[in-house]
């Protein structure tokens, strides 16, 4: 079957499902690649039925992040094959993947792949951890085996009609022991019921902000206007916590109890899966 390009759609404020999203085009082979990022802006785009596409996103409280869904809808199909990917904080991806299948099946796609990779979370830090460092060297030559699967499942169809769609549904999901889940969700219920205000955004140290506006270039939903760096307008952040990871001065954090709760109950690390 004649596949001669790779369209890879990708929303990563913190990289970490684009850095996925490319190991498995470079493992596809594929030369002619074309790339569109949605981190900082939507784009409308009719993606050729003979490009083998790969959509990468983040999973945020279980569900695809809500703006890469909608930065999501510009983009057309007809008929064309399509790799699903979500990556999740190693907590748990719950029904991402599937409101992904959802959405690209309506505009126009053939879902003939699926995955499931872990980033680093974005409330990671330094003192709580959660899956820091992800996706590592194993998660990326796995990505790229991946891709080279894919590439092995196209060359085998004989036509468009050959190339069998999956059900995502039926990807081996990955084990989580019962203890350490049910004491997140016990620790969930006690800190909502507690009253404690979390924070809404993240917090800036003003003696170390320099006003590079490194902050505010990275930030996906324009929370943070250049010149006001130490501001962060609430109605827009969506906690992606791309400023923190990308302030060269650690002038940015953001202490939410969460961090704590996701390094403590998820220490075990979950592995990608693929359905193909």
């Amino acid at each position: 079957m004649d596949i001669n390009e790779v369209h890879l759609i990708c929303f990563s404020p913190t990289r970490t499902s684009k850095q996925v999203g490319e190991a498995i085009v470079r493992g596809t082979g594929l030369t002619n690649i074309i790339t569109t990022d949605l981190t900082l802006q939507a784009a409308e785009v009719d993606v050729a039925e003979n490009a083998l596409t790969v959509i990468a996103v983040p999973v945020y409280g279980g569900k695809v992040a809500p703006l890469a869904m909608e930065r999501l809808r510009g983009i057309r199909a007809s008929g064309t094959p399509v790799v699903l990917v979500v990556v999740y904080g190693n907590r748990a991806y719950e029904k991402a993947l599937i409101e992904l299948d959802a959405f690209a099946s309506t505009r126009g796609f053939k879902v003939i792949a699926g995955a499931t990779f872990i980033g680093e979370h974005s409330y990671s830090t330094e003192r709580h951890p959660v899956a820091a460092g992800r996706p590592d060297a194993y998660d990326l030559q796995y990505a790229e085996e991946f891709g080279a699967k894919l590439r092995t499942k196209i060359n085998a169809a004989v036509d468009m009609e050959h190339l069998y769609p999956v059900d995502v549904n039926r990807i081996q999901r990955p084990r989580q022991p019962f203890l350490p889940l049910f004491k997140f969700l016990r620790r969930v219920i006690k800190l909502r019921k507690s009253g404690m205000p979390l924070p809404r955004v993240p917090e800036v140290n003003a003696e170390l902000c320099t006003h590079c506006g490194i902050c505010a270039a990275h930030c996906p939903s324009g929370a943070i206007i250049k010149g006001d760096e130490c501001n962060t307008i609430a109605e827009k952040c969506i906690k992606c916590c791309a400023c923190v990871k990308g302030c060269p001065f650690k002038a940015r954090t953001y202490d939410t109890p969460f961090a704590a709760l996701l390094a403590d109950c998820f220490v075990r690390q979950k592995e990608p899966r693929i359905i193909i």
